[in-house]
């Protein structure tokens, strides 16, 4: 990549993003109920495998195993004291994977944990968790940050001024998921498109924006409100729809071409980045690229 992440989104070009990456580790091996992370320390290859499979995809953003790497949520596993380990090597199999071909995405979910008065946890002791995070992400050099599948608000913004305090300088995206109800969208915390816009622009983010809970069409109506309500540019990251049971298993109805057919009706709305969240595969992200591209 000849220009920076930044410099790309400043001209006004729609970037394309990775999709699911948990089904994929779980279709190579990941027992049902272990941490993800963990497979950055012990099955590197596995990790730098799906990398290099959205690589090859056209994915111009490929995101690290590192939803759940902050140190509050790794304790679940009783990982949390490794956490600045379990990163860089996140980080360290994209790399390998992607090269300077595609950008480093530091991802970060949330804690898992309630912020009080509703949980147990103070904004202090989250906001640290988060910053040790954020330092490890960036001294193992990605390219940006991106802090997903947000729902409280506060949260969100404890990780993105997280972000911004212990990795200056790397760009930060920030998306929230949403529900649909009869007085429009809102996450579960309560939390509506115009707060969210606000709210991250005002902890720094750079882009803002919305990912997971929904399929491609209320993920089209999310980012209209997003361009309706915010100034920053929009990150749309939809699932495959939502998931139907199927001789008993959980499928994602929606095909490479509805994902491809959304990428062109989101970048015609001037969406910044686009991608997948749950359900969609390497071949989703195919799809989308040769949208986006017959768009170009």
């Amino acid at each position: 990549m000849s220009m920076t992440f930044l410099e790309r989104i400043g001209r006004g070009e729609t970037l394309l993003a990775d999709g699911a990456i948990g089904s994929l580790l779980m279709a190579r091996g990941l027992e049902p109920g272990a941490a993800p992370e963990g497979l950055n320390l012990t099955a590197p290859h596995v990790v730098e495998e799906v990398a290099r499979l959205y690589l090859e995809a056209g994915a111009e953003i490929v995101q690290t195993n590192t939803f759940g790497a902050s140190p509050l949520k790794l304790a679940r596993h009783g990982l949390a004291a490794g956490a600045a380990g379990i990163n860089a090597a996140a980080v360290a199999a994209v790399r390998r994977a992607v090269g300077r071909r595609a950008y480093v995405s530091g991802s970060c979910g949330p804690s898992g944990r309630l912020l009080k008065p509703y949980g147990d946890v103070g904004e202090q002791e989250m906001g640290d968790s988060f910053r040790e995070q954020m330092a490890a992400l960036a001294a193992a050099g990605v390219d940006l940050i991106c802090v997903e599948t947000m729902t409280d608000l506060r949260e969100a913004r404890l990780a993105v001024a997280a972000a911004r305090s212990a990795a200056p300088g790397v760009p930060v995206m920030a998306t929230m998921t949403f529900d649909a109800t009869p007085r429009g969208f809102f996450t579960v915390m309560g939390a509506t498109v115009e707060a969210a816009c606000a709210g991250l622009a005002d902890a720094g983010a750079d882009l803002v924006g919305s990912n997971c809970g929904n399929g491609s069409a209320r993920m089209m109506e999310i980012a209209a409100e997003f361009k309706r309500h915010g100034r920053l540019p929009v990150v749309i990251q939809s699932n495959a729809g939502l998931p139907v049971l199927r001789q008993g298993a959980a499928v994602y109805p929606e095909t490479p071409a509805d994902l491809a057919q959304a990428a062109r009706g989101l970048k015609a709305l001037g969406i910044a980045v686009i991608g997948g969240c749950c359900g969609t595969t390497p071949e989703h992200t195919r799809a989308m690229r040769r949208a986006l591209d017959e768009e170009a």
